[in-house]
């Protein structure tokens, strides 16, 4: 919308370009290996997506994480594609390739700083477990970290909710189920029938991921 101001004598002597202030865009952010995805990984972005009214949640593989102990991930390509058949049908998730594109060792105060100058008018609400809630001081750059993202901490038993840093809490179903005991039990064909999305399912089977030291 233009606004126009006149002199005394009724003369247009300027014209500015009146510029709305948009608000930004809230967007949710849930990382890990997804190895493989499962429906506690969709439980969580589900429900911080709906308790914080966030527009989307972008679910992130990363490419090699250095905030844990070292374990064996199968190929990106692979973890990409499970979480892609995992989210199908869901408009309020998306996911995010940044760190799986750029390689390496993912940390994610270079990703979000990456994110944040592509995408200015957007917040971004990063969601971590309460046992990544405990590490947090660990994490590289997380007093930079801090002021770039909102963190979102997802209640788990046993873990302290206390932290240095600002932190959203939020209540989700509490679920004993983890990509490690679902890995194990593909290893030993033990049924995970409904704890991993179906055409995620139907993808490791056809591909034999987990299976005979795949």
């Amino acid at each position: 919308m233009k606004r126009q101001f006149f002199s005394n004598n009724n003369t247009q002597v300027v014209t500015e370009l009146e510029i709305e202030i948009q608000p930004k865009k809230r967007v949710g952010i849930l990382g890990g290996t997804f190895n493989p995805p499962h429906i506690g990984h969709l439980i969580i972005a589900d429900q911080v997506c709906h308790q914080l009214g966030l527009e989307k949640i972008y679910l992130m593989p990363s490419a090699n994480p250095p905030h844990q102990d070292e374990k064996k991930a199968i190929d990106a390509k692979h973890r990409l594609h499970m979480v892609e058949l995992a989210i199908e049908g869901n408009p309020k998730f998306e996911v995010e390739k940044a760190e799986i594109e750029r390689g390496g060792k993912s940390y994610t105060y270079d990703t979000i700083v990456k994110l944040k100058e592509e995408n200015p008018d957007t917040d971004y609400y990063f969601i971590i477990g309460g046992d990544m809630v405990e590490y947090l001081p660990k994490w590289y750059k997380v007093e930079e970290l801090a002021q770039l993202v909102e963190f979102v901490g997802v209640n788990r038993p046993g873990y302290n909710l206390f932290s240095p840093y600002p932190i959203i809490w939020v209540d989700v179903p509490s679920m004993d189920i983890s990509s490690t005991s679902l890995r194990k039990n593909l290893e030993m064909n033990c049924p995970v029938n409904y704890l991993i999305p179906g055409k995620t399912l139907d993808y490791i089977l056809r591909e034999g991921l987990y299976q005979n030291g795949k």
